[in-house]
Formats: C-alpha cells, structure tokens, sequence
C-alpha cells in the first residue's frame, strides 16, 4: 500500500519528503493533545508511509488504570509527581503501541510543547523509547540538541512561524554542533490550537505567508551552507493536493495537517469530538489568549462564549495561587495559577480533557481554519492521504 501511494506521489508532480534517511510521503500529521493525536492515529499514519506525531501532553487519559492511579488524592506534591510519572508512563505505552501499528514504516514522530512543565521529561522519556522523531513548537526549543545529545538517529524538529524565529534556533544549536533535521513552519492565521504569534492581532501579519517565510528560510539555510540539508514543512490552511504542489513551488518539502486528521475514523478522540471539528466553519471559530499567553483558534461553544463574556472581568481579578488548583503544573506559566493579567484565567488541561470526551457544554476544541477535503464528514486516513495526493477534486465532496 505504501509503495502505491508514493507512485501517487509522482503522479500527481509532488517530491516525496526525505527524513531522517527515510523517503515518506510529503504528508505530516500534527500533533494534537490532549490525548487526541494518540497511538492509534499516529501509528495509522505512519504506517501507510508518511509522519504520524502523537502529542506528549497528558497522556494518561488515555489509559483507565492511570487514571484511577491519579484519582482522589490530595492536592499535594504527592499527586503532582503521580501526575508526572503516570503521563511518562502513558507515553512510553503509547510510543510502543504506535510501533506495533506503524510495523516498522513511515515515520512515528512525539510533539513536546516547550511551554508544558513537563517537557524536558517528555523528551527524555521519547528518546529513550526510540522515537523517530522529537517535534518542538509552542516555545523556542533552544536547548533541544543537549537534551537529545545521547541520541544522535533521532530527528529533532522545531515548529516555527517566521524567518527571524529560524534565525535564532539556526544560530543557537550551531553552537551545540547539531542543525534542525527539518523546521515546520506554521501559518498562525491559518493553523490550530496554540499559535506562533506574540498576540491575536498579529495572526493576519503578511510576514508570516508562505510566500515570505519559505523563500526567506531557505535562503536563511543557503546562507549557512546548509541547503537541501534541512527540510520545510509548511502547515496551516492545507487542505488540497494544489496546496501541497504550492508550498513545494514555494520551497517546503512537506505540509503538515491537523484537523483534517481529526475528520478520520483512527482519530484517539471521541466521536462527538471529530463531528465537532468536522461540522464546524469559519465562521464559527473565534481567536482568544490561552493559559500561556499565546493566541489560540478554538470551536465556539457554550462553554467559549461563557468565558469570553466573563473573561476581562477574570483578568481584572486575577492573583497569584499558591499552586495550581490541581496540584497538577502541567505549564511552565500559567495565566491562571500564576495570576497573569491578560493571559487567559481557565484550567486548559480540564477544558481539553473534557473535549477529549466528547462534551461540548463544557470543552475546549481547537480547530485550523478552512474546509475539510471531505467536509463534514468522517474518513480514514488511508482515504485522507489519497484525497490529498488526488489534483483536482473539490473540498467538501465525499469518500471515493
């Protein structure tokens, strides 16, 4: 089946992407937490030949018996370490059970968000697991090299927005002898989840168009004599085989998707979660200021509307709590625990977990923006990565 989709490939005039000594499809599959990027989609994904990523961020609900491990304890130091070590444990479970899918092809990726408290564990615990890949965003991953530095074969991968965030990483891990395996570079007006802008009025800010980012990363690396070293995956907004072909023409490599993932019957989430995304438009998305200070794109709800309206008065009130109110840091700065003022003042890891399950009333549901390849409704990712390397056929229209 992989070797029919990489004829695709050619087929359709798009360059397989080369990584980590391997030819893949030019197709990466974002991570997404909580829990909804897991083992199953990851493995499934990567075992059709391209990058399947799952998301390190709180595994453990994914697994009953970590969760009952967790429950009912009190507030301390003793359950924020339970906490810990439970999410390590999941994440071990979940590398392992993406391998057995994946059967040894295509790529199997961990995406660690820089700003959780638990990321220097997350990619330890990774690496150690024999991951393929370590993918980096929501912060600058400047000491990425020295953590992986007893893990030379695994790729490490920053998620960045412009050519000046580039710049900084080429020139810190330069230091440290080791150069990105590839860079994903991310459209923050178009992307999901947290976005790689200082605030939400930056999000339409042209620097950030692949027609300007692309061209300037790559001669960024031809600069530094590094080209054709270091592959560009663009991501945001892609939802076509024409949009693979433009960011191509524009200098990537790949293109990274992550609601469209979300849309397919191997997602880890529940299924009231992917009809959520699936059914959702445009209009119906809204851009607030997440728990650690970045913008974010999320589904309206009732659960959205609720805060937002009650949101300026929050941050008016907001202090500084003595620990978080879970006993459970699972950022490195919380607007909410760390009583910051402008930042958003709700428990992110609660409003994810509920949408985890499906609860609309109550969740937190990001979402990219743009059609789906097939609208509303819900595919595998077989049929997915056939869509996208398919020219010629209209978003919104169904399955083959």
């Amino acid at each position: 089946m992989t070797a029919s989709l990489l004829a695709r490939v050619a087929d359709a005039g798009l360059r397989p992407l080369q990584l980590a000594g391997r030819t893949l499809l030019p197709i990466v599959q974002g991570g997404m937490g909580v829990g909804v990027s897991a083992h199953r989609l990851a493995g499934s994904v990567a075992a059709q030949g391209a990058v399947g990523t799952l998301s390190s961020v709180d595994l453990r609900r994914q697994h009953l018996d970590l969760m009952a491990r967790t429950r009912g304890l009190p507030d301390d130091d003793t359950k924020k370490a339970l906490i810990q070590d439970a999410n390590q444990e999941a994440l071990r479970r979940e590398i392992a059970q993406a391998r057995t899918l994946s059967q040894g092809r295509g790529l199997l990726a961990v995406n660690v968000m820089r700003a959780v408290s638990d990321y220097a564990a997350s990619v330890t615990t990774a690496l150690q697991a024999g991951i393929d890949a370590v993918v980096v965003g929501a912060g600058l991953p400047l000491d990425l090299p020295e953590l992986a530095k007893d893990h030379p074969k695994a790729a490490l991968v920053p998620i960045l927005s412009d050519a000046r965030g580039v710049a900084l990483v080429l020139k810190k891990w330069e230091r440290k002898q080791r150069l990105p395996d590839a860079i994903v570079i991310e459209h923050p007006n178009w992307a999901g989840g947290h976005l790689g802008a200082a605030k939400i009025g930056d999000l339409s800010d042209p620097r950030f168009d692949f027609e300007t980012v692309l061209p300037a990363v790559r001669q960024l690396l031809r600069d530094a004599g590094v080209e054709g070293q270091v592959p560009l995956i663009a991501a945001g907004g892609l939802r076509r085989c024409e949009d693979l072909l433009r960011v191509q023409a524009l200098g990537a490599d790949a293109a990274q998707l992550g609601t469209a993932f979300v849309a397919t019957e191997e997602c880890d989430a529940d299924e009231a979660f992917k009809r959520v995304l699936a059914e959702a438009r445009d209009e119906d998305l809204v851009e607030l200021t997440s728990v650690a200070g970045l913008p974010a794109r999320a589904v309206r709800t009732p659960w959205l509307d609720k805060y937002l309206g009650a949101e300026a008065r929050l941050q008016a009130v907001a202090q500084v709590k003595s620990r978080c109110t879970l006993a459970f840091d699972c950022l490195a700065q919380c607007g909410l625990r760390d009583g910051l003022k402008g930042w958003g003042q709700f428990c992110i890891d609660q409003r994810l977990a509920a949408a985890l399950r499906g609860d609309v009333a109550k969740g937190l549901f990001f979402r990219g923006r743009g059609a789906l390849p097939f609208g509303p409704r819900i595919a595998t990712v077989r049929q997915l990565l056939e869509r996208l390397l398919t020219p010629g056929v209209p978003l919104g229209t169904a399955p083959a």
